[in-house]
């Protein structure tokens, strides 16, 4: 651990650049403590606060500009592929989607105070068509004010990170250890509450096959469509289709119960499109089925022409900041 110690001390800027370069492209590794125990090291006669704060900012930037390429090129596809490998539940991108639709690119600003919204806010706002002068502002100033207060908060308790790390000396390799630990606890219970919530959304899907078959039957299905209002932007609802905006409680009191409700997202493993399913059985609306594959399935079935152009001509939206 004396090592570990010695290597912040030489490399602290190096090390703090790794770090959060890698927590900010999605790993669940946290960086908060790195910047912190940098603050206090700065004290003590370590790498400057402004070389601290340089390093940081720039690893935020880079990974933000590699996500928002990524959102400006592939859209939604790429929030799809983040929200499949992040240990968030499943509903993180509809989260993020919601925010940024309520405050727009200014999000940036705090989206690296919440988790979840910090690796999905910037492929959000390039597949939002942001202006790329704009997202620059709003990430140069929330990487500033994120980098700035765990080096802040390192400086202020200066000498109580000092005897944390005097005490992590002495354990030597023990303290790796229970570091070790804690950071596989961390990802333990990240990765549990990602599958609690798998299991509580767990409901009897409906497939396009037997969609397909219930309409060539005659059945006319109430379509309801559960994105939240940005996806409803980036990619066109099912025709007729009732738009649930966040509040089923709204729609509930319209829907015949005598007629087959499909309800559809375009999330990781339906879980919206469950979430709101469930909230329709609880009401009496038992032929409430979620559609296994979202519009995707819905897509490819009903709309292939649609699709293969828009894997074709990926465009982004109009800039979001000229909507607001």
């Amino acid at each position: 651990m004396a090592n570990l110690i010695y290597l912040l001390q030489q490399y602290g800027v190096l090390i703090v650049f790794a770090v959060v370069l890698v927590e900010q492209m999605g790993l669940p590794i946290p960086a908060y403590p790195i910047l912190i125990v940098a603050g206090a090291l700065a004290m003590d006669g370590g790498t400057p606060f402004l070389g601290v704060l340089v390093v940081a900012m720039s690893a935020c930037l880079l990974a933000d500009l590699f996500w928002f390429r990524a959102g400006r090129r592939y859209g939604k596809r790429i929030l799809k592929l983040l929200c499949k490998i992040s240990l968030s539940p499943d509903y993180c991108v509809s989260q993020t989607e919601d925010n940024f639709k309520k405050w727009g690119p200014k999000s940036m600003m705090v989206a690296k105070f919440i988790p979840g919204f910090n690796t999905i806010a910037p492929p959000l706002a390039g597949a939002m068509g942001t202006r790329l002068s704009v997202f620059l502002g709003f990430a140069l100033t929330g990487g500033l004010l994120w980098s700035a207060t765990g080096i802040a908060i390192g400086a202020y308790f200066h000498s109580d990170v000092d005897a944390v790390l005097e005490l992590l000396s002495t354990m030597g390799s023990t303290a790796l250890m229970v570091l070790g630990v804690l950071l596989a606890l961390f990802v333990l219970a990240k990765f549990i509450e990602r599958r609690r919530f798998q299991k509580a959304m767990q409901t009897e899907r409906i497939s396009i096959d037997e969609l397909r078959e219930l309409l060539d039957s005659g059945h006319d299905p109430v379509m309801i469509d559960a994105r939240s209002a940005t996806a409803q932007m980036l990619d066109p609802p099912v025709p007729g289709a009732l738009l649930v905006n966040g509040d089923p409680a709204k729609l509930i009191s319209q829907l015949p119960k005598d007629r087959h409700i499909i309800v559809y997202c375009s999330c990781p493993n339906d879980v919206t499109a469950a979430k709101v399913a469930k909230q329709l059985h609880a009401h009496g609306y038992k032929r409430a089925k979620p559609l296994h594959g979202g519009l995707d399935a819905w897509n490819s079935a009903f709309r292939p022409e649609a699709v293969v152009a828009a894997e074709l001509t990926p465009e982004p939206l109009a800039p979001a900041d000229a909507r607001q």
